[in-house]
């Protein structure tokens, strides 16, 4: 009878998955229990639509980490095992999305031309882009810079993530030869390398420019930021859509605290900051300058 009723048990997740349709039970109680933990972890807010984008990333993590429900698996994430081990970190990335190009919203970068240019030659420029992703967009903004201030410009980029893994490929510099499609042919010829043999249809971010930038992973919700120098330029591009006002808030108090007066701030086309005039003032589509 015991062995009866732990076999019933075991089987009974499987039962309930497939009475849904799905792999997985899925229940309106572990969606809110997801929202809670990566609000909690990374200040993300997730809406009531995001249902289905969440049970499937998150039947990922399950799959990979043996669990048989979204009960058990978070549970686990919760517990000292869970929390001792990298799943947090798996976790915040399953949950965290990296859409990105090369020169994504060009204006900006026209932007960023025309400010760097607005000091005498030699002027050291600090920037912080703090969603590097896979790394498009700090490339990108490096090669603004060397195409504006030369080769041997007095310029340090600090590109930041949540995301382990993406950051990872970031710092690698790899790409499919399609991701330049948008790119001059001088930009591709300056500014990458061509596989050949097996690696034939990849490219890869020459050394002259992957040097002006470190990577690095930065929670924006958590206080241990590692920057002691302030910064004359911060890119913060589709960010704040994920987080809720008062999040929003104090993320920006932070940013603030960590730019130069008069500081450039580039942010995504969907977000506007008219709540915070106290702190940015709105110098031209999605760009503010730091009061």
């Amino acid at each position: 009878m015991a062995v009866a009723a732990a076999r019933e048990n075991l089987l009974a997740p499987v039962a309930a998955a497939a009475a849904q349709g799905r792999e997985f039970v899925w229940t309106d109680a572990d969606f809110t229990r997801v929202r809670a933990l990566i609000y909690q972890r990374a200040g993300i807010s997730l809406h009531e639509g995001k249902h289905a984008m969440v049970y499937s990333r998150l039947s990922r993590r399950l799959r990979d980490t043996g669990h048989t429900s979204f009960q058990e698996y978070l549970g686990w994430l919760e517990s000292a095992d869970g929390a001792a081990g990298a799943e947090w970190q798996e976790f915040v990335n399953a949950l965290t999305t990296n859409l990105t190009a090369f020169f994504r919203e060009q204006h900006h970068f026209e932007i960023l031309a025309q400010h760097l240019g607005t000091r005498p030659s030699g002027t050291p420029w600090s920037v912080w882009c703090n969603a590097a992703s896979t790394g498009e967009e700090p490339y990108s903004i490096v090669m603004t810079a060397l195409e504006t201030l030369g080769p041997n410009a007095a310029f340090k980029l600090s590109a930041s993530d949540i995301d382990s893994k993406v950051l990872a490929h970031a710092a690698q510099g790899i790409y499919r030869l399609d991701a330049l499609k948008g790119l001059s042919p001088e930009r591709q010829q300056k500014f990458f390398m061509r596989g050949k043999q097996s690696n034939a249809g990849l490219v890869r971010v020459k050394p002259e420019l992957r040097r002006f930038i470190d990577f690095l992973s930065v929670n924006l919700i958590r206080d241990d930021w590692p920057f002691r120098d302030p910064f004359d330029v911060v890119f913060c591009r589709n960010v704040m859509i994920y987080f809720d006002a008062p999040t929003q808030r104090r993320v920006l108090e932070r940013i603030h605290r960590v730019m130069k007066p008069g500081g450039m701030l580039f942010v995504g086309h969907a977000e506007n900051f008219s709540e915070s005039r106290d702190l940015f003032t709105l110098r031209g589509k999605t760009v503010y300058e730091r009061r």
